[in-house]
């Protein structure tokens, strides 16, 4: 091979490294205040991808809050519809909105679904001080006193921790619409007011106040609303239904990109994620932010979004909340 051969050969290696992974003007919108669960799957894209080698540079997270997702949701539709260097962190809370028309116009067919990254599960959580040591004194408590315990929660009336304080207050013998409720922009709110006592309940997610609890936050988990005992931190943690009560909150989390990005840039995505997706490194990060293994990506998530659409559609409608679906 003559020198020029080498040199051209060189030439297309140090080309294909360079354009290698994704671009430097990647980022993340968290479509919320910091420290909450979007924040988190943000958070938790950039580590993975970092690990795997896929980004040059840290994936950058920009923070977009408005109606728990709304805003986001539409700047990502009518605003950057074919922006392929940005995605959207999702969670099923998304999908709940999404259920009861509460993003607009836009149904779930209007973005593309790219990843789910990993499972969380709703928790019951109130300060650490509190006199509730189990999930049924806290809900006997709230059947003797209803004006007595004030819920807070990351969105308003119909979000996801709005269905899961009204699925315990019906537990309790009390109508949904009587329990008293405080709305947050976002998780990270609600669990400063649950520290400052301003509401005495938490209906949170596990990731979320597991990372609290890790930074010194005072409060006590009563019950994770999963079918089983979680691994980990969570171990020690009994279930809604260990108590007695039937309640189940899974929370899928994951990103999504704006419908008419190309091709080519999705798959860009897609690959570089399945690739940190398939990284030892993955586990850990898992466990670090709280979550349970649950990658999906492609028809399988797009099934997934329709099954857990039309399952909040029905829940909607049982609490009076559903509205006309585009």
């Amino acid at each position: 091979m003559s020198r020029l051969h080498r040199w051209l050969l060189l030439a297309c290696l140090l080309a294909n490294t360079a354009q290698a992974g994704l671009p430097e003007g990647a980022r993340c919108i968290a479509p919320a205040k910091g420290g909450g669960g979007f924040d988190l799957t943000c958070q938790l894209v950039r580590d993975m991808l970092q690990a795997a080698g896929q980004t040059r540079v840290p994936l950058a997270i920009a923070y977009q809050p408005g109606g728990i997702g709304a805003l986001a949701f539409h700047s990502t539709v009518t605003q950057r519809p074919a922006d392929g260097q940005t995605i959207v962190a999702f969670s099923s809370g998304s999908l709940l909105n999404l259920a009861q028309g509460r993003f607009g116009p836009y149904s779930a067919r209007d973005v593309r679904w790219l990843a789910a990254l990993g499972m969380d599960y709703g928790v019951v959580a109130v300060r650490q001080d509190a006199p509730y040591r189990s999930l049924r004194q806290l809900l006997d408590a709230l059947r003797s006193d209803p004006n007595r315990i004030v819920f807070g929660a990351g969105g308003a009336i119909g979000s996801q921790d709005w269905m899961k304080a009204a699925l315990l207050a019906r537990a309790a013998g009390v109508s949904h619409k009587s329990m008293r409720f405080v709305a947050f922009e976002g998780g990270g709110e609600a669990l400063t007011a649950l520290r400052g006592d301003h509401v005495q309940v938490l209906a949170g997610d596990a990731a979320e106040v597991g990372r609290q609890i890790e930074q010194g936050v005072p409060v006590r988990v009563l019950a994770v609303l999963s079918s089983q005992r979680l691994p980990g931190r969570w171990a020690q943690v009994p279930t809604a239904k260990e108590q007695g009560f039937d309640i189940q909150w899974p929370i899928v989390r994951g990103v999504y990109l704006g419908p008419q990005v190309s091709e080519r840039e999705a798959r860009d995505w897609n690959d570089a994620l399945a690739r940190a997706a398939a990284h030892p490194a993955l586990g850990q990060q898992l466990v670090q932010a709280g979550l349970q293994p649950g990658w999906v990506s492609g028809p399988a998530l797009d099934a997934l979004v329709a099954r857990q659409t039309a399952e909040y559609q029905r829940l909607a409608a049982e609490f009076g909340l559903a509205r006309r679906i585009p």
